[in-house]
C-alpha cells in the first residue's frame, strides 16, 4: 500500500518535471506560446493512457511551465485547467485499453479537443489577441495535434515497446 503511494507521486512529479523542462525548451525556442503553440510537453498528455499518476503530473508541470514562462494569471489558472480535463479524458480512454486495444488512437484527443475550446478563448480574452475565434481555434489546434497527436503518438508507440516502463499505481499490490 505505502509503496503505490510512493510510485504515484514518484510518477507524478517526475511527469511535471519533464513537461516543465520540455516547455522550456520549447519557449527558449520561442514556440511554446502566442497563437501557435507547439509545446513538446504537450506529447506527455498520452501517459495518463498508461498510469493515473501523469494527471496530478501533467497538471502541476502545466501550472509551474505557465508560471515559470510568464504567462498571465488567468492563462496560468485556465491553461492549466485544459490539461487536467486532456489528461483526465486520456485516463479514461486507458481505463478501456483491454476491452478496446485501438483506444490508444484515441488518447490524444482529449487534450487537443480541451485546449481547441479554452486556449483560443484565453489569447482572445486575457492577451487581447486580435483575431477570429475560428482563426486561434484553428491555429491552437495545429500546434495541439503536432503536439499531442503526432509526437504523443510517437511516444505512445515507443512506450508500448517497453512494456511495464510505467507501471500503474492502481494496478500494483
Amino acid at each position: 500500500m505505502q509503496n503505490t503511494k510512493v510510485l504515484f507521486m514518484t510518477q507524478a512529479a517526475v511527469i511535471a518535471a519533464l513537461y516543465i523542462t520540455l516547455t522550456l525548451i520549447a519557449n527558449a525556442l520561442g514556440i511554446a506560446n502566442y497563437a501557435i503553440q507547439l509545446r513538446f510537453s504537450e506529447a506527455l498528455t498520452i501517459l495518463p493512457y498508461y498510469t493515473a499518476a501523469a494527471v496530478p503530473g501533467l497538471y502541476v508541470g502545466c501550472l509551474l511551465a505557465n508560471i515559470l514562462t510568464g504567462c498571465a494569471p488567468w492563462d496560468i489558472v485556465f491553461g492549466s485547467l485544459a490539461t487536467l480535463i486532456g489528461a483526465v479524458g486520456t485516463y479514461l480512454i486507458g481505463r478501456t485499453k483491454k476491452r478496446f486495444p485501438a483506444a490508444r488512437w484515441l488518447c490524444p484527443i482529449p487534450p487537443i479537443v480541451a485546449n481547441m475550446i479554452i486556449v483560443p478563448q484565453v489569447l482572445m480574452r486575457v492577451y487581447g489577441f486580435e483575431g477570429t475565434l475560428g482563426y486561434f481555434t484553428a491555429t491552437v489546434g495545429a500546434g495541439e495535434v503536432l503536439s499531442c497527436y503526432v509526437l504523443g503518438i510517437i511516444l505512445l508507440h515507443a512506450l508500448e515497446k517497453r512494456k511495464g516502463i510505467l507501471p500503474d499505481a492502481d494496478s500494483m499490490q
